[in-house]
Formats: C-alpha cells, structure tokens, sequence
C-alpha cells in the first residue's frame, strides 16, 4: 500500500482514572524518530525499555532510564511539568505508554513496539505491585488534583481473588485489558508497529533484541553487544533497580529490587484450577480471536 493511503490510527476519546490523563498527547510535540512502547502494564515495558535504552546509547552503564523514558500518560506528574522536561531531551526519545491506541494521538513517523504477555501472568505481576505498594503510592494516585473516577483501594489478601475480580471486571481494578491488546493487535502490520512477547523474550533475548534494533534501525556494534546483553539481563537490572524503577522504587515496600519482582512465568499454576485456567482462555478468545489469543499465550504471529 501506498503510504499516503495508509488509514493511520485516531484518537477518538480521552482515558482518565487514578492512574491515566491521556490528554498530554495532545499536547506531545513528536519527532521524527520518537519511539513509543506500549503495554497494557506488567506485561515486560521496564525490560523492554531497559533494551531500548541499550540500543540507543550502545551498551552504556549506569543509564536512569525510569527518568530518561517517562510514562508519559501517567498522571503524576502533571502534564504541565512533565512535557517540558520529555522536550528539553536532546537523545532519541523514548517513552511508555499504558493506554488503547484510541486513546493516545499516532504519529506516522514515530516508531511503536508493543509487548504482550498473558493475562495470567501480567495478574500475578500485578499484585505483587499492588500488594507491596506503600501509602507514598496511594497518596500519589488518589490525593493528586485531577484524578477522575473512584480512587484505588489496597487488594485483597488472595491473589486468586485478585484474578477472578480482575478477570471478571476486565482489568479491575486498574483498567481494560482486552480493549487494551486488540487495539495494538488490530494495528500490528502498520510499517512503524511491531508486536514483542515477553516470553520470546524470555526464550531468546538476544534474537528479539537483533529484531528490535533491525526495527529501530539502530545498527548493534559487536564491540559492545556483550555489554548489551549483559545489561538487558535480569540479573543486571535487579541489582540496578534503582535507575530502571519510577522514583527509584520510592512507590514500593522493600524499594526498587521490590518492582523488579522474579521476572518468571506461570506463577499462576499451582493456584488456578483447571476449569479457571480454560474459563480464561476462552475468554481471550472470544474477547481477541483465534489469532490475537494464541500469540498472546504464546508470542507465535499467525
């Protein structure tokens, strides 16, 4: 297709609660070589920026990348400060976001990756998150002017609790997550899209960061590609925390090394029951297809 006749994604409504102001994208002034990567959350963004952070300033140690690559969507801070700060940056920007396509302004110049990871998994992320949260966190999220909606309130005491209301509810009591992964599939073959699965990751980390870089267009020097990877692993960033994590981890009981939990899979088998594991299936089916269901169980494009 010609890409003059491409049919670029709109925004067409706002999201707003105790975590989202989706309005500062309409006041985001893109570059051309802006990246963008996209998660519902928990899904491997901190990974996946870390990766990003590697490739775009060849292997360096030490980067603050929580603070170099801001979710721009996220409420605290403001717009009014954080925006100034995400312009005054002279390397090659790279942000997060946690919102639908439909709810965040598309550049065609700017280049999106998308990462995904089962919803089973992203649950049992989240509630660590959740449950080791401090008053530091609430406070932030519920007391800050401007929040729209209910406030958060702490989780249960059970993590199967957690996903059945979560499941139930659709994301609660965060936000939408099928809505969230059919928007970025649905776009997946536009040129600047590019769909990452955290356990293709997880399984051969060094391929997918060749894929990414070849999508980035950022050419990998061998001379530092040791160095990259050694920084991308779990191992590295755990023990680094601090540079990776919002606020170095101030959010968190425990600190940074608390966000960057196990970075592990399948912590939901031994908890779910057979009949709950495949009431969740089904309903990634019936909420994704066939296609979009099966690449998010398993990172295998159609």
């Amino acid at each position: 297709m010609n890409p003059d006749q491409t049919q670029w994604p709109q925004k067409t409504r706002e999201f707003q609660n105790h975590h989202f102001d989706s309005t500062i994208w309409n006041d985001f002034r893109f570059r051309d070589d802006d990246i963008v990567i996209a998660t519902y959350a928990k899904s491997g963004t901190t990974w996946l920026q870390q990766i990003v952070a590697q490739l775009i300033f060849n292997g360096e140690e030490g980067l603050p990348v929580a603070e170099m690559s801001p979710w721009l969507d996220l409420r605290v801070p403001p717009k009014d400060v954080k925006l100034p700060e995400v312009e005054k940056q002279t390397h090659r920007r790279f942000v997060k976001t946690h919102l639908p396509v439909d709810a965040l302004v598309f550049s065609p110049k700017a280049k999106y990756i998308y990462i995904g990871r089962d919803g089973r998994d992203v649950v049992w992320s989240l509630y660590h998150h959740h449950a080791t949260a401090n008053d530091l966190w609430y406070e932030a999220l519920n007391e800050t002017p401007g929040r729209v909606g209910p406030p958060i309130e702490p989780p249960p005491d059970d993590v199967r609790q957690y996903f059945l209301d979560w499941l139930d509810q659709d994301g609660f009591p965060f936000w939408p997550f099928w809505e969230n992964v059919r928007s970025w599939w649905e776009i997946r073959d536009l040129p600047n899209v590019m769909p990452v699965h955290f356990a293709k990751l997880k399984a051969d980390m060094p391929g997918e960061i060749q894929r990414i870089a070849g999508f980035l267009e950022i050419p990998i020097d061998e001379a530092k590609w040791d160095a990259i990877l050694e920084h991308c692993s779990f191992d590295y960033m755990k023990a680094h925390a601090t540079e990776s994590v919002p606020l170095g981890g101030a959010f968190w009981d425990g600190g940074a090394r608390t966000f960057m939990h196990k970075g592990t899979n399948d912590r939901w088998r031994d908890t779910l029951s057979a009949e709950e594991c495949a009431a969740y299936e089904e309903r990634a089916v019936a909420e994704l297809g066939a296609d979009c269901a099966r690449w998010l169980l398993t990172g295998d494009l159609p």
